[in-house]
């Protein structure tokens, strides 16, 4: 059957987050009869302009018209088509028909009446596609077109540059850093440039400055240690999580290793694939890319796939083989063609694990749109909890493990579905955070080095950025441990050393879910006119978590001399200065942190905080170290107001003697937190105190 031929009037590419004027064109081959309909689907990771047919002066808004003796009725459905297609555009026939030949026009982002027009996607991809259906006989039966339209989405120009250097390197010896230019969505414009350093000649911790010749953009890469000899443990950074267009994602999965390898930079890479989503055949393709793209001492990489789960049966679950021509355990085979694969499922994440004990394995747990029951778990198998990813940040996940007794580790990954493997902004709607990175402290880049420093939990996690993290503790009697190890011991000094990729706000120690101890690199004395007000938190643990905290702070008697956004990632939707004590702005939180810093002319006055959550006010004169907390509710909400230095440093070392320790493990680990709002977890140090030895 003929059903028709559909175009777009684009033939050239078009910039990312650009606001365009498309007319599609559907030329219908059978006759669709009346409250019959087309249907034109796109990808659920686009976070294009959502298309409203009400606002002709505004943006996105789109017009139907047909030549054809009927009406077209638009609605828009963002759930409204099987996965991965889920965003629906209907198109219904009513007082009429369409006949053979007859035309159907939307055009989206019509500019006709001052509408800008269409904000396109935020991310590049290569075939953004107008995936076409028709429901001719209004059966509700739809039928796809053999071809749909598409157009190509391209980085715009440059306006950040990003300079990557090796955490670690050994003095003297020649090195590259990395510059990668940015748009201002965070698009990569091409590979990262190579640019060769001459080594540094002392020990120590340093930075690389660079300069791009030709767009003239500069920037200071992340910090470097250099060591005198080769260390027992390196610093290697792993985005373990993301996604391609075969399942829910976008781009090819040579796509995403190419990102990762070329692009950000990153040591590991792994892809994580929706295993209801995997057919057979793309788990072969998996396995044949990771294959394609290891490089031992250059690229790593692990084949895995998301265990997916409903919650009640485990919730999701990150799962890496250590080699290829391992199997895939589903959870279902829901979206698999006839639903047939040659490998068994595993319907709960017990049984799970179970089966993966069998094979050289790793998993971590997961919060995405289902999230992980760690009631279910096994230590040697499930080394991880992710705290963050482009979703938000779950530190209740972490208390939740640690809660139930598990020795588990702390990672950070992106779970990112547009082809930014280890640079992974959120973009324009849905993710609520950058993506996080996975720090593994492990002696070689290569399978068995790194796999065995993810079963000893050897390594942190962080919200995207590239500080280095050192954490041990030492006992009495001469015993040493680094995050991850199990130590016996009464007592234990903790030694920390933190060099930051921005000025330290604090750090907390935590001793399982309790806080025993906050530490920062400056006292009262060192304070200024500098106020952060930072809101997070979720209402719940599940899809609908996100908060919405738009709203506004004023100041009376005093003024705002500057201020800094705070993990603003919408370059659309900053915050912005009304006047010279007003500031407003639209912000979500998905559990993570978002906020501002105010610079004040003096330490008098009042400051108002208006948002959709909690309203509060409070003097500025009594602001200090410790914050002042204002609880929202839902899942750890709440708003934070405390003062900073005037200056601040990046580098952080200091001690600390455990005591008061309880019976049994004594998960003891580091949250970091900087001024820029990006955040770094250590995994525990599992101190174990005997109870025959009180």
């Amino acid at each position: 059957m003929n059903i028709g031929k559909a175009s777009i009037n684009i033939d050239q590419p078009v910039e990312a987050g650009s606001f365009q004027n498309i007319v599609y064109t559907l030329e219908t081959g059978h006759a669709i009869d009346d409250s019959g309909y087309i249907k034109i689907v796109f990808r659920y990771a686009g976070d294009f302009g959502t298309p409203q047919f009400e606002n002709p002066s505004e943006a996105n808004f789109c017009s139907v018209s047909t030549d054809a003796d009927c009406h077209i009725e638009a609605r828009w459905d963002p759930k409204g088509h099987t996965r991965p297609w889920g965003k629906a555009l209907y198109l219904k026939v009513m007082k009429g028909f369409l006949d053979a030949g007859d035309i159907v026009r939307v055009v989206f982002g019509d500019r006709s009446q001052g509408s800008p027009g269409w904000r396109v996607q935020s991310f590049c991809e290569d075939t953004f596609e107008f995936k076409t259906l028709v429901d001719p006989f209004a059966t509700y039966q739809f039928k796809e077109l053999p071809e749909s339209p598409t157009m190509k989405i391209i980085p715009g120009k440059a306006v950040k540059v990003v300079c990557i250097a090796p955490s670690q390197i050994q003095k003297d010896i020649v090195f590259t850093a990395y510059l990668c230019l940015e748009d201002r969505w965070g698009n990569a414009v091409d590979k990262a440039i190579p640019c060769e350093q001459p080594g540094f000649k002392k020990c120590g911790i340093y930075t690389v400055g660079r300069r791009d010749k030709k767009s003239g953009l500069k920037a200071v890469s992340n910090p470097v240690k250099v060591t005198s000899e080769a260390s027992a443990l390196s610093h290697w950074w792993a985005d373990f999580h993301g996604q391609s267009e075969e399942t829910i994602g976008s781009n090819s999965i040579e796509d995403y290793f190419s990102y990762a390898r070329y692009c950000s930079m990153l040591d590991i890479a792994a892809h994580q694939g929706n295993d209801f989503q995997v057919t057979d055949e793309f788990w072969d393709k998996i396995n044949q890319t990771t294959k394609k793209y290891y490089e031992p001492g250059k690229f790593l990489t692990f084949p895995g796939y998301e265990w997916s789960g409903n919650t009640p049966l485990g919730g999701d679950r990150n799962i890496y083989h250590k080699e290829e021509g391992g199997s895939i355990y589903r959870s279902s085979h829901d979206l698999l063609l006839d639903e047939y694969s040659k490998y068994p499922t595993a319907s709960t994440a017990d049984d799970l694990f179970k089966r993966l004990k069998a094979s050289e394995s790793f998993a971590f747990a997961h919060v995405g749109g289902r999230y992980a029951d760690v009631t279910m778990h096994t230590d040697d198998i499930e080394v991880a909890m992710e705290i963050h990813s482009a979703w938000g940040t779950f530190e209740w996940l972490v208390d939740d493990a640690l809660k139930q007794g598990h020795r588990i580790g702390i990672c950070a990954n992106s779970d990112g579905h547009k082809c930014r493997p280890g640079a992974s902004h959120p973009g324009a709607n849905k993710f609520g955070s950058y993506g996080g990175l996975t720090c593994v402290l492990a002696e070689k880049l290569d399978r068995d080095s790194i796999f065995e420093a993810m079963k000893a939990r050897h390594f942190y996690a962080t919200t995207g950025n590239r500080l280095l993290l050192d954490v041990e503790l030492t006992t009495p009697d001469g015993q040493k441990a680094v995050m991850g190890d199990v130590i016996e011991a009464q007592t234990a000094k903790l030694n920390v050393k933190i060099n930051g990729t921005a000025p330290i706000d604090y750090v907390e120690i935590h001793n399982g879910s309790e806080i025993i101890k906050t530490m920062r690199p400056y006292d009262e004395g060192d304070l200024g006119n500098k106020i952060k007000i930072v809101w997070s938190g979720a209402e719940v643990r599940g899809r609908d978590r996100i908060s919405t905290w738009d709203g506004m702070l004023k100041i009376n008697g005093n003024k705002i001399k500057s201020f800094t956004p705070v993990n603003f990632w919408n370059p659309d939707s900053q915050p912005r200065q009304v006047n010279s004590d007003e500031i407003s702005w639209k912000s979500i939180t998905t559990g993570g942190v978002t906020g501002i810093i105010l610079e004040l002319e003096n330490s008098k006055g009042k400051l108002q905080i208006d948002t959709k959550q909690i309203d509060c006010a409070t003097k500025i004169e009594p602001i200090g170290l410790e914050p002042l907390v204002f609880d929202a509710g839902g899942l750890m909400k709440k708003l934070e107001i405390y003062r900073l230095p005037q200056k601040a440093d990046c580098k952080f070392d200091f001690s600390f003697v455990l005591k008061k320790l309880k019976n049994g493990d004594n998960p003891i680990y580091i949250k970091v937190m900087q001024q820029d709002g990006h955040i770094a977890w250590s995994s525990p140090i599992y101190l174990v105190k005997s109870k025959s030895e009180n």
